[in-house]
C-alpha cells in the first residue's frame, strides 16, 4: 500500500515533493517511538518510587504544630528526576544503603548492648585504675630514689673529711693543753715564754678558722650546760652543792660537730647531788 501511495504521489506532485513528504513521515514516526519509550520509563520509575516509599517508613510531622500560613513554613519540594541519566540510579542506590543502615540500627537493642558491654566497661575502668595506681607508685618510687641519691651525694661531699677532721681534733686538744699549762705569773718575767704562748695562740686560732671553714664547730667549751647523752660523754659523776643537778660541772674535752652532726661528743664530768 505504501509503494502504491508513493507512486501516485510521485506522479501527481513530482519527485521533490515526494521526498519531502517521506522525510516528514519518518520524523513524526521517530518522535512517536521516543515518546512511547519515555512514557514506559516514567511509569517504571513511578512504580519503583512508590514501592520505595511504601517500604520505608516516612516521618510525617504533626500538622497541628505547623503554621501553614506563616511565611517561614517551607514544605520540602521534590526535585524532578532527570530522565535518560544515571543520577536516578545513584540516588536509588544511596537510598537503599541508608534504609539498610537504618534497619540494622533499629534491629539492634540498645538496652541489651549496654547490658552486654557494662561488665566490659567495668573491667576496663578497673584496669585503668590499677594502671594509674601503678604509674603513680612508680613516679613516687623514682622521686624517692632521686631524693635518696641526692642526699647520699650531698652527705658524701660533706662528710668526706670526717676521718681527717678527727685526726686534727687531737692537735687542737694538745694546743689547748699547752696554753693551759703556762703559768700567767711567769709571762712577765720570761719574755721567751710569752712569745711562745703568742705563737701557740696564733696557731690555735688559725686551726680553728680552718676547721670552721670546713664545717666543724666546737660545743660545750664551758661548764654549766644541761647534760645531754647525745652530745656529752659522762666520764664521772660528783656532788657539787653550788651547781644544779645533772649539769656539766667539768669539761675534759671539747665536743665538735661536722655540719650539725656530732663528730666527737664532749667528755665531761656530771654533777650528781643526792
Amino acid at each position: 500500500r505504501k509503494s502504491t501511495v508513493l507512486l501516485l504521489l510521485s506522479c501527481l506532485l513530482g519527485y521533490r515533493w515526494t521526498l519531502s513528504l517521506l522525510f516528514i513521515h519518518s520524523y513524526y514516526t521517530t518522535q512517536t517511538m521516543i515518546s512511547r519509550q519515555a512514557i514506559r520509563l516514567l511509569s517504571r520509575n513511578l512504580t519503583a518510587a512508590r514501592s520505595a516509599t511504601v517500604s520505608r517508613p516516612m516521618v510525617v510531622p504533626a500538622l497541628a504544630t505547623m503554621n501553614v500560613s506563616s511565611p517561614l513554613w517551607n514544605p520540602p519540594q521534590r526535585s524532578s528526576p532527570r530522565w535518560f541519566s544515571s543520577e536516578t540510579k545513584e540516588k536509588k542506590e544511596e537510598e537503599n544503603v541508608e534504609e539498610e543502615e537504618k534497619m540494622e540500627f533499629k534491629e539492634e537493642d540498645p538496652v541489651a548492648s549496654e547490658e552486654d558491654s557494662s561488665p566490659e566497661i567495668d573491667a576496663l575502668q578497673a584496669e585503668i585504675k590499677s594502671l594509674k595506681d601503678q604509674l603513680l607508685r612508680s613516679y613516687a618510687e623514682q622521686e624517692n630514689t632521686r631524693n635518696i641519691a641526692k642526699r647520699d651525694v650531698q652527705e658524701a661531699r660533706q662528710f668526706a673529711i670526717k676521718s681527717f677532721a678527727k685526726s686534727l681534733l687531737e692537735v687542737s686538744d694538745n694546743l689547748q693543753r699547752a696554753l693551759e699549762s703556762v703559768n700567767p705569773d711567769e709571762l712577765e718575767s720570761n719574755p721567751s715564754l710569752k712569745s711562745l704562748q703568742e705563737g701557740i695562740l696564733m696557731t690555735q686560732s688559725g686551726l680553728n678558722k680552718a676547721l670552721q671553714a670546713n664545717g666543724l664547730e666546737a660545743f660545750c667549751e664551758q661548764p654549766g650546760d644541761k647534760f645531754d647523752p647525745s652530745l656529752h660523754n659522762a666520764l664521772m659523776q660528783y656532788p657539787d652543792p653550788n651547781q644544779e643537778n645533772d649539769t656539766v660541772g667539768q669539761v675534759i674535752k671539747v665536743g665538735y660537730k661536722l655540719h650539725q652532726r656530732v663528730l666527737r661528743p664532749a667528755e665531761v664530768g656530771v654533777v650528781k647531788n643526792h
